[in-house]
């Protein structure tokens, strides 16, 4: 199967803990998926909600196709996810049994159609941001002194 990456949501890795994710299929008219193509959308401050046994994303941008004129849509509807009932019904009970959130963390194209990676997730607290910041500094530290170490020993 072929899989090509089109947007990552980082801010979704620093403002939540990840638990599961999910592969969700999403409604989409022809010249966003052209813009998508493209690579114009944001992820940034989007998140999915449960209506009526059905998933919608909120607050995700596509930016408007340039060649697109009147067939262009409103950048920041809301869509409508493509899932299993069952899949839904598991989720939206996960959302309000635990207090959990669904997220979006990366778009890309899987065989020609758009896909949507979403992850259940629990908010982080600012001592959470804030250690997993020094984490990956310390990480990052180590990685240099070991490049720099091989560098020397050569």
């Amino acid at each position: 199967m072929s899989e090509k990456n089109i947007a990552d949501n980082r801010k979704a890795f620093h403002d939540y803990f990840i638990l599961d994710r999910y592969e969700a299929g999403i409604s989409l008219s022809g010249t966003e998926v052209k813009s998508i193509r493209s690579g114009k959308i944001n992820l940034k401050d989007s998140y999915v909600q449960v209506k009526d046994n059905e998933m919608f994303i909120v607050g995700v941008h596509i930016s408007p196709y340039e060649a697109g004129n009147r067939f262009n849509r409103d950048p920041m509807r809301i869509r409508k996810l493509l899932m299993h009932k069952q899949e839904i019904i598991k989720l939206y009970s996960k959302v309000k049994q635990d207090g959990l959130t669904i997220v979006p963390t990366r778009c890309y194209f899987r065989n020609g159609k758009v896909k949507l990676e979403i992850a259940l997730a629990k908010g982080k607290a600012k001592y959470d941001k804030r250690d997993s910041i020094a984490q990956k500094d310390a990480q990052r530290e180590i990685a240099g002194t070991i490049k720099r170490s091989n560098q020397t020993t050569e």
